[in-house]
């Protein structure tokens, strides 16, 4: 849809069969999850979530069914389909719904235009949705009205059905002609936080768009409030077990989301810890939480480790809880698989797999791409993907085909610039000692590009670098280097599912021609022929996996694949290892399941809890280098450091990219974007690194941002440069006795509160001492 071309996913309109995401993936029936067992003593109970019926606002039928028809979810015609999303009660990311009708000519869910919906009068802590955006990503601010006439606002979002999936998944969608398009498309979970100080009574949602093509519309089908608890309380949610490692004990991780739900603050005195009990396995690292405003949450990893004799993989009913000052707090019963067996080439056991530690904790990596499309080098610039070159070359309405046959003539066949693409001054050290000093935790190399030309040594083709072109392999050689002189960088591959002209199963419907005659062209190096899937892509995956052990691969397109088994033996090789390397892969590989997902050139408006990484290119839009591109159209370092901080505050990873030219040389000013970049990152990468988003809100206008490093900092970033005082209306976590300096100023800075703003002096010095971003950090520790 509006995905750029570059990286859609293929489905079956393209004649390729996408697999199926299991319905209502996360979703249970609201009564699974059982109220907490608290002991009397310290902790208040927590009132359950209030659903608010929004029946009479309803004003769009998005769900159909193949017996009931009429709806139009975007727009366009294409619709939910019923039979994966039941009517009825449901709790998804644990906070229980009732999800609308989707009867035939029922009204479902409702489309942000501004209406006001009356609340139950009362204090909440926060208001839940179930919402998914039409034609992209769709938000705006929401506003909450209290009874003494105040209001707080608040943005609210929904992530696009088609792209983003969703806590509610279904494996189709219907077409405007009742078809099944076998897509997965989804509804998501979002927040708006609510004062619990102030009686709230209405709400009124953002103003979007109409459902209409190429236009994004914000769709809300349910809403729960949560109430407060007076007092000391905090509520469990999504306890689950995880196939991922603690980075410190090699243990098992279960996660928890701990939700601080009464209106007392959780300090480090109160001794709160999280440990999990559960018959044939023990805690081995519990998890502790130090600080917790009313209405914040913290994501807390427990480790365990199974007892002797129990098979790793075992199922077994256990309990997440929390304790502190003595007693009870919470817990909650949930369904636990003890160790982590071997993955089976199904949906559902890789869907046990997520982003490991490491990455979710990096924030920032270089990506590389490098290929014959090196060499030609050109598109209008800021136009179109200079890697995008023998494609643009075949349409004759495209720049590129003129300046093809004005530059090397009609007869210059694309794969003629193989002998030009020569690498002759990689020199890979410098590349990786570049990326580290840029501040970068890891580092992804185009492996293969649509072009179908193997940077390593592949033994299925003659089309590679190694018989060809450079004569060398580029991908050893930038690892080997990586894990010399920079072995705490991670190192990832991209790897492009299918190929623009592969004669045995061409992307662009041919095998490869003169564009302007029409006549056949060899595919240079490559012998048709081939099961593509079976013996050619499968293989290659393979080959990268066990040949050169990346840590992340990042493919791309999607289409014809065998991934079930490429990457269940991925995950199992990396496991199995005698030193086990914990792996990860995006949403492009042509199966529902992922790691994260993979904007570009774009982000998410919103936090967005399922881990996700934006792409882009320093360039203004190529990826690959284009030599027609001027210095001053490159990304500043002021440009790459708020778009950094941006997506880290809302959950996200930044992969920022680079286009080395064929010689193997970076461009001055991409270096110089980097180092500068790395420079910032000195002063500033603890308010990055290892941080997470803060629950109550990413941003606070157009120039604050916030993270958190969980139990010891809380960091808010200012885009602008600040005046001589800095407010901060947002109830940031602070309280007397804290610490507030300016990362890069030694010297503590003087604050105050005052109606529930938060006031920072902010002394000249202190302000030379930032630059792009300033950075002031809420100091937990005693």
């Amino acid at each position: 849809m509006s995905t750029p071309p570059r990286r859609q996913v293929l489905g079956a309109a393209a004649g390729i069969t996408t697999a199926a995401v299991l319905p209502l993936s996360t979703a249970t029936p609201a009564h699974a999850a059982q109220p907490a067992d608290r002991r009397p003593g310290p902790w208040a109970s927590v009132p359950d979530p209030v659903p608010v019926p929004l029946d009479a606002l309803y004003d769009n039928d998005g769900i159909d069914t193949a017996s009931a028809r009429g709806g139009d979810f975007d727009g366009s015609g294409y619709t939910f389909p019923g039979e994966e999303l039941a009517a009825g009660p449901v709790e998804v990311d644990g906070i229980p719904f009732v999800f609308p009708s989707s009867a035939a000519g029922a009204k479902n869910n409702v489309v942000a235009l501004g209406q006001r919906i009356e609340l139950p009068k009362g204090r909440y802590l926060s208001a839940h949705f179930l919402t998914a955006g039409s034609y992209g990503n769709a938000s705006g601010a929401a506003t909450v009205h209290y009874a003494d006439g105040s209001t707080t606002t608040a943005s609210l979002g929904g992530a696009d059905w088609y792209s983003a999936g969703g806590s509610l998944s279904a494996s189709y969608r219907y077409t405007p002609d009742g078809a099944k398009d076998a897509h997965s498309v989804g509804i998501g979970t979002a927040e708006v936080w609510i004062d619990p100080q102030r009686e709230a009574t209405a709400l009124t949602l953002p103003v979007t768009n109409s459902p209409q093509p190429n236009k994004a519309s914000l769709h809300v089908f349910a809403l729960s409030l949560q109430p407060v608890a007076q007092g000391r309380a905090l509520v469990l949610r999504n306890a689950r077990s995880t196939n991922s490692l603690m980075d410190s004990t090699g243990a098992q991780s279960v996660e928890a989301t701990v939700v601080n739900a009464g209106t007392v603050p959780i300090l480090a005195e109160d001794g709160v810890s999280v440990a999990v009990e559960v018959p044939g396995a023990r805690t081995v690292d519990p998890a502790r939480v130090r600080r917790l405003s009313s209405g914040e949450q913290a994501r807390v990893r427990v480790g365990i480790r199974n007892r002797r004799g129990v098979v790793p993989g075992t199922v077994q009913d256990g309990s997440v809880t929390v304790t502190g000052r003595g007693a009870r707090a919470t817990s909650q019963r949930s369904r636990l698989k003890l160790g982590v067996a071997d993955y089976l080439p199904t949906e559902a056991s890789l869907s046990g797999h997520q982003a490991p530690y490491w990455f979710q904790d990096a924030k920032f990596g270089i990506f590389i791409h490098w290929g014959v499309y090196s060499v030609p080098a050109w598109s209008p610039v800021g136009k179109q993907y200079a890697e995008w070159y023998w494609n643009h070359m075949q349409d004759p309405a495209n720049a590129v085909y003129a300046y093809h046959r004005q530059t090397y003539g009609e007869d210059f066949a694309y794969d003629d610039f193989i002998p030009r693409f020569t690498a002759e001054k990689f020199d890979p050290r410098a590349w990786v000692e570049l990326f580290r000093d840029a501040g970068a935790q890891y580092h992804v190399l185009t492996s293969k590009h649509h072009e179908g030309f193997a940077l390593w040594d592949t033994k299925v083709s003659d089309r590679n670098a190694v018989k060809m072109g450079p004569g060398r392999d580029l991908v050893k050689e930038l690892f080997d280097a990586s894990r010399r002189y920079a072995p705490e960088l991670h190192r990832g591959l991209y790897f492009s599912m299918p190929e623009w002209f592969n004669p045995d199963n061409p992307w662009m419907g041919h095998a490869p021609r003169n564009p302007y005659t029409h006549q056949p062209v060899p595919y240079t190096g490559y012998t048709a022929g081939k099961d593509f899937v079976r013996d050619y892509q499968a293989p290659q995956m393979l080959e990268l996996i066990h040949g050169y052990d990346p840590e992340l691969i990042w493919c791309d397109i999607g289409g014809a694949n065998d991934s079930l088994h490429v990457l269940a033996e991925y995950f199992n090789h990396a496991k199995n290892r005698a030193r086990p390397i914990d792996v990860t892969v995006d949403d492009r590989s042509g199966i529902a399941f992922h790691d994260f997902t993979t904007p570009e050139y774009t982000t998410y408006e919103n936090t967005v809890v399922a881990k996700w990484e934006s792409s882009r290119g320093l360039d203004p839009f190529s990826y690959g280098y284009n030599q027609a591109t001027p210095d001053d159209a490159y990304m500043t370092a002021e440009e790459v450091v708020r778009s950094l901080v941006d997506i880290v505050s809302k959950n996200g990873n930044f992969l920022l990219d680079i286009g080395p030219r064929a010689d193997g040389t970076i461009p001055e000013i991409m270096q110089t974007r980097l180092r500068e970049t790395g420079r910032w990152l000195r002063t500033n990468g603890e308010a990055i690194y290892a941080t997470t988003y803060w629950s109550r809100m990413a941003q606070l206008g157009d120039d604050l941002r916030f993270t958190v490093r969980p139990d010891d900092a809380f960091y808010i970033h200012s885009l602008a440069e600040p005046g001589a005082k800095l407010r901060v209306e947002a109830p940031v976590p602070v309280r007397g006795g804290d610490k507030i300096t300016l990362l890069g100023h030694d010297r503590p800075l003087s604050w105050t509160t005052s109606k529930g703003a938060l006031l920072i002096d902010v002394p000249e010095a202190a302000r030379r001492a930032g630059r792009y971003v300033w950075v002031f950090k809420v100091d937990w520790r005693p």
